[in-house]
């Protein structure tokens, strides 16, 4: 037998309005989503007599660097404003204005050299200024990863023997070199300047596929050498441990006595970390 149901009136509107509601909420948070994803909004700084004109100005002179660009990371940021301007590269540089005017006689606020200055009213030239730390201008909106540059063990970027471009190029692609669909190009960065340990090895450690920042923090850390962890506890995250009548076992192998020596590192049984030649158990 066959039933034919109806939904009273009083229901049915009700059951519109959920859908209604609902259906907005989802096309309200698609656009959210959408706007974070391709932009994001900066407070630039304010410098007296110049001003903001947007990255397309900058096309006239460097056409390669402006092309590039417009596959960088930092190609996203906007100024506030009711026109939002595109301010990409002057979110760095400082506004451009003068520079342009000049003709590029006059350096951006914010050029990484030291340039020509600018001549004063009574035809004077100042001192030419320093020129500005890279890191300087990437602190000012990573503001976190300033502490970890302060912490013991960081790479020598607060001493000056490298800047943050040196890993995060700013005017091209992804602002992290590695970190694609691949887990060993995460590595690259690093290998570039730490080529001892790219091997290649007879016998790998596997945790060299997983990233380099699987044992290390990239820009700071309380422990030597920037690792995560300091004791034997790093490799434990991976290499799991099991307890057996008061025998502490790894890998099968009694380690009770060994975890007492030192790190698995330093303690004469596995130094050779990132890979070895001559052992399976990663010994030099």
């Amino acid at each position: 037998m066959k039933h034919n149901f109806r939904m009273p009136g009083a229901q049915r509107a009700k059951w519109k309005r959920s859908l209604a509601a609902a259906g907005g909420a989802v096309l309200l948070l698609a656009i959210i989503s959408c706007q974070t994803v391709t932009r994001s909004v900066v407070v630039l700084p304010d410098v007296p007599g110049a001003k903001y004109i947007g990255s397309k100005e900058c096309e006239q002179c460097h056409d390669q660097i402006y092309r590039d660009f417009a596959t960088a990371d930092h190609a996203r940021l906007i100024a506030q404003g009711p026109n939002a301007l595109n301010a990409g590269c002057e979110s760095c540089h400082g506004p451009g204005s003068l520079h342009s005017e000049s003709g590029g006689e006059v350096k951006p606020p914010y050029s990484f050299t030291a340039g020509r200055p600018q001549a004063s009213s009574y035809g004077a030239r100042p001192v030419v200024q320093p020129a500005r730390a890279t890191e300087t201008v990437c602190f000012q909106c990573h503001s976190n990863v300033r502490g970890q540059f302060q912490l013991p063990s960081h790479h020598p970027v607060p001493e000056g023997r490298m800047t943050c471009t040196v890993c995060h190029p700013p005017h091209r692609g992804s602002i992290l070199r590695g970190g694609s669909t691949s887990l060993m190009s995460e590595n690259e960065s690093c290998l570039a300047c730490h080529a001892a340990q790219r091997g290649p090895y007879v016998f790998e450690h596997e945790a060299l596929r997983e990233g380099c920042s699987t044992c290390h923090t990239p820009h700071g850390s309380v422990n030597a050498k920037l690792l995560k962890v300091r004791d034997a506890n790093l490799c434990l995250k991976c290499h799991f441990q099991q307890v057996n009548g008061g025998r502490i076992l790894i890998g099968g192998s009694d380690h009770t006595l060994r975890l007492q020596q030192g790190t698995c590192w330093t303690a004469g049984c596995h130094e050779a970390v990132h890979g070895s030649r001559v052992s399976s158990s990663l010994r030099f």
